[in-house]
């Protein structure tokens, strides 16, 4: 078996979502920085890969996946020991499978909202209002946390990555208030005691929030 290559950014919380994904099962793999600046996600063979150019793209011998989502619930079912990360059962794959579409729906756009402006418009106000859809956000999380420790109920699955590697930047805009959402708090120290967490996220995060502090940004 060949060894697998990951093409991504550390700032990219999908990328960091793999990451973790890799990192638990224990996956022998290559990581390949793609300069998005520098367009070099518009190179001819990285288009051969993934027409769509974005990050995470995912080879594995020849077999080219991109989207977060795809790509996590793949190295689970074929490279998993067991199926805890992403089960088999069809009822508890069905709840991980609505915390994925939850992700890739709400808390994505959510944080597009917010961060599109500051990063790529130059805009250093943030409406109230965007905060506000980030609260809900929150709100639903925790609602999510009331049947387990974990967002899909008492087992770490990839939901938790991915909601957890897009979070880890949010929280600088809104806090996770402990008195609010007790269950939510709760879950973030839990992720974060991972013996792979600080690798594999928190310090790849780390540059992606020195970034957005750096813009100086307000509320209004």
């Amino acid at each position: 078996m060949g060894k697998l290559t990951l093409y991504g950014i550390d700032g990219s919380p999908p990328v960091r979502s793999v990451l973790l994904t890799l990192h638990a099962l224990g996956i022998d793999f290559d990581y390949k920085i793609v300069n998005l600046l520098e367009k070099e996600q518009l190179k001819p063979e990285f288009l051969k890969m993934n027409p769509l150019h974005t990050v995470p793209t995912l080879d594995d011998n020849g077999f080219y996946l991109y989207d977060s989502h795809a790509i996590n619930s793949y190295l689970v079912s074929k490279y998993g020991r067991n199926d805890s990360l992403y089960p088999k059962d069809l009822k508890k794959r069905a709840i991980v499978d609505q915390r994925l579409h939850y992700d890739s729906s709400v808390v994505t756009s959510t944080g597009r909202a917010i961060t599109f402006p500051l990063f790529w418009q130059n805009q250093s106000e943030i409406p109230k209002s965007r905060i506000n859809d980030l609260e809900d956000v929150y709100k639903t999380l925790d609602l999510f946390l009331e049947n387990g420790d974990y967002l899909a109920g008492d087992t770490l699955t990839i939901a938790d990555f991915h909601v957890t590697a897009a979070l880890t930047g949010f929280l600088v805009f809104l806090p996770v208030d402990a008195t609010k959402y007790p269950r939510l708090a709760a879950w973030v120290k839990r992720i974060k005691a991972l013996p792979y967490y600080e690798e594999a996220n928190g310090s790849r995060a780390a540059q992606i929030i020195e970034f957005i502090k750096s813009k100086n940004f307000t509320i209004v």
